[in-house]
C-alpha cells in the first residue's frame, strides 16, 4: 500500500469514526484539550483585531477563546457536526465545513492560523501545513498542537490495557496516524520549515489531567475514533478485561479523593509565514 492510499484510508476511518461524536467529545475530551488553548493563540500571538482561523474547531473552544481576546474568528471543522455545534455556540464566527489539505479561503486571507490537536487526524500532515500557510498572510502566524505520546499517560493507558489483554486490532483501524513520524520536537519543527515557514519552534506542554476514572473510561470510548474502535467494538468479556486492566494502570495515579491525576503532555508548534 503506498503512501497516498494510506492517506486515503486514514482520512476515510476518521471522517466515519468521528461521525455521530461532537456532544461526547465536547462533555468528555474537550476538558483535556482545554489546557493548550491560550498557549496556543499566544503563540500565533492572536489579540484583538487579529483575523484568525480556527482550523479543526471541534465544538469551538478555542474559537470561544480568541473572541474573547478580541479576534476577528473564522472556524472550519471536517465533521458537520462539529461545524453546527460551533454555529449554535458562537454565531459571531463564521463557520465552514472543509477538510484539509483544501480549504476554502482565500491566499493570505489571515493574520494567523490556529489547529489545536489536529494536524495529527490528517492524512497528509505536510499538504495540510503547505495549505495553512497558503492561507495566512506574509509575516502571519501559523501554531499547531499535537500530542506528545512519549509523556502522555491520559490516553495511552487506554492502548496499554488493549496490549496488555491482548486485543487485536481490527483490520479496518489505523494502527497509527500519518503524523506519527513528525511526533517529536525536532520533526515537527522541521514540517514546519519545510512547508516554507520561517523561524518555526516547538515546545513540549505538560499538564494534569485530574478525573473520575469512570468518567475518564466512558469519556475515551464515546468521544474518540480510534481508541474507541478498537474497545468498544469487543465482546462484553473482552470489554470487562479491558476496563479491568485499565484500571489497574491507573492505581499510581490515584488520589484521596478516589479521583486520579493523569500526566498529559503536547507539542506546541509556531512559525511565521
Amino acid at each position: 500500500m503506498g503512501q497516498e492510499r494510506l492517506a486515503v484510508d486514514f482520512d476515510a476511518f476518521e471522517r466515519a469514526g468521528w461521525r455521530g461524536r461532537s456532544e461526547a467529545y465536547e462533555r468528555g475530551m474537550a476538558p483535556l484539550t482545554t489546557h493548550l488553548v491560550e498557549p496556543l493563540l499566544d503563540a500565533a500571538r492572536v489579540e484583538s483585531g487579529t483575523r484568525v482561523l480556527d482550523v479543526g474547531c471541534g465544538p469551538g473552544g478555542v474559537s470561544a477563546a480568541a473572541l474573547a481576546r478580541g479576534a476577528h474568528v473564522t472556524a472550519a471543522d471536517a465533521e458537520p457536526e462539529m461545524v453546527a455545534a460551533t454555529a449554535r455556540r458562537l454565531p459571531e464566527v463564521r463557520v465552514h465545513h472543509a477538510i484539509l489539505p483544501v480549504l476554502p479561503f482565500a491566499d493570505g486571507e489571515f493574520d494567523a492560523v490556529v489547529g489545536n490537536l489536529v494536524i495529527n487526524h490528517v492524512g497528509e500532515p505536510p499538504a495540510a501545513v503547505r495549505e495553512l500557510r497558503r492561507v495566512v498572510r506574509p509575516g502571519g502566524r501559523v501554531a499547531l498542537t499535537s500530542w506528545f505520546y512519549p509523556k502522555m499517560r491520559a490516553t495511552v493507558v487506554f492502548d496499554e490495557a488493549v496490549a496488555a489483554v491482548g486485543v487485536p486490532r481490527p483490520a479496518d483501524v489505523p494502527a497509527t496516524s500519518p503524523f506519527q513520524p513528525y511526533g517529536h520536537p525536532e520533526t515537527f519543527t522541521a514540517l514546519l520549515t519545510d512547508a516554507g515557514l520561517t523561524g518555526a519552534r516547538t515546545e513540549i506542554v505538560e499538564w494534569r489531567h485530574d478525573v473520575d476514572p469512570d468518567a475518564w473510561w466512558t469519556a475515551v470510548l464515546t468521544g474518540t475514533a480510534r481508541t474507541a474502535a478498537v474497545i468498544a467494538r469487543q465482546n462484553p468479556a473482552t470489554l470487562e478485561r479491558v476496563r479491568a486492566a485499565y484500571l489497574d494502570l491507573l492505581t499510581p495515579y490515584r488520589t484521596p479523593d478516589g479521583r486520579v491525576s493523569l500526566p498529559a503532555a503536547a507539542l506546541l508548534s509556531s512559525a511565521t509565514s
